[in-house]
């Protein structure tokens, strides 16, 4: 089979690789699309290399279907052969075919392509993770999404004000405004043009302080916000990209019982992630099939221009998921 190799330049190469075969409890699905993510970036980069045991090339979602199953992976599940699927990865999405562990399978949701549900597992379940899980999401909580023109945020904000948020979002280029907007965020602050401390100070003074902050930003400006936040909020840090270190008044944290949250779900056990995703099948299918929730898909390219996809992630061009095709024909 042929998968996305990363070669010691740190290039792509659309090439042979052995194939694979599903192991016990595990599920062989022929890849129609694979979503990228940025840690798929981080991979490439050599920053977040992937679990023990999975394939060493990137891709940590995917759709397609089922066409073989490991030993007990059919009882187990109760899915059968043919069946379209979407599934979370630890890696190795960027290929012809994969296996996985049976729990990590979800039908693809009424109403969705297969496109749409390629960018499903990864970001879905992290949105879950952090929103409910980590963050005790309730409705009428006010709710930070920082870059809220990524794939990412681009789940996130429907699915918290399905839940009854209010959402607060940011941006750094004007010209994305329109396509956040239709995310349904409340509030979208243009960081270049607004000081997004200043908008957290003015919704404490209000009475309404943020409840829950998602950010994959961090960096000096994290720390100016956390005295704006909410009596017990959570400030719930997924990822680092404008820098690894900030400053923080420690007095103001204790005294408004704010917690930092470090979280991760590619480093989560097994079993945590497929209680994620049963509660994703349990709670959400049904607003993806409504519409509700839907993942914005910004780009589909031919698993062959993984490249040119990669550098729109690098570029900070795509707003939402950007998408690779592995066959032709799968819509």
């Amino acid at each position: 089979m042929k998968a996305i190799v990363i070669k010691k330049d740190s290039s792509l190469s659309w090439e042979d690789v052995p194939d694979v075969r599903p192991g016990k409890d595990e599920v062989l699905i022929k890849v129609y699309y694979a979503a990228v993510n940025r840690a798929d970036l981080m991979q490439r980069e050599g920053t977040y290399p992937p679990p023990p045991g999975c394939p060493e090339w990137p891709g940590l979602e995917v759709s397609g279907e089922i066409v073989a199953f490991g030993q007990g992976a059919m009882r187990k599940s109760g899915l059968h052969i043919g069946d379209k699927v979407c599934a979370l990865l630890g890696g190795g999405g960027y290929a012809e075919y994969v296996a996985v562990h049976c729990g990590l399978v979800m039908p693809v949701p009424e109403n969705c392509t297969m496109a749409e549900a390629a960018a499903i597992p990864e970001a879905f379940a992290t949105g879950y993770l952090n929103l409910f899980m980590e963050g005790g999401l309730k409705a009428g909580n006010v709710v930070l999404v920082q870059a809220g023109a990524s794939g990412l945020a681009s789940v996130l904000i429907p699915m918290a004000k399905a839940f009854g948020a209010f959402v607060i979002t940011t941006i750094i280029d004007e010209q994305k405004r329109s396509v956040v907007a239709k995310t349904g965020a409340d509030l979208i602050v243009n960081t270049r043009e607004e000081d997004i401390v200043q908008v957290l100070r003015s919704f404490e003074e209000k009475g309404r302080p943020v409840n829950i902050a998602i950010d994959c930003l961090g960096g000096a400006n994290m720390g100016d916000c956390l005295p704006y936040m909410g009596y017990m909020s959570k400030w719930i840090m997924i990822a680092t990209l404008a820098g690894d270190l900030t400053q923080i008044d420690m007095r103001k944290l204790y005294v408004r019982n704010v917690r930092i949250v470090g979280s991760t779900l590619r480093s989560k056990p097994l079993q945590t992630k497929i209680k994620i995703l049963n509660n994703l099948v349990k709670k959400l299918w049904g607003k993806v099939s409504s519409g509700a929730v839907r993942p914005a898909i910004y780009k589909i390219l031919p698993i062959t221009e993984a490249e040119a996809a990669h550098s729109l992630l690098y570029r900070g061009q795509s707003a939402g998921k950007v998408v690779l095709q592995v066959r032709e024909g799968n819509v």
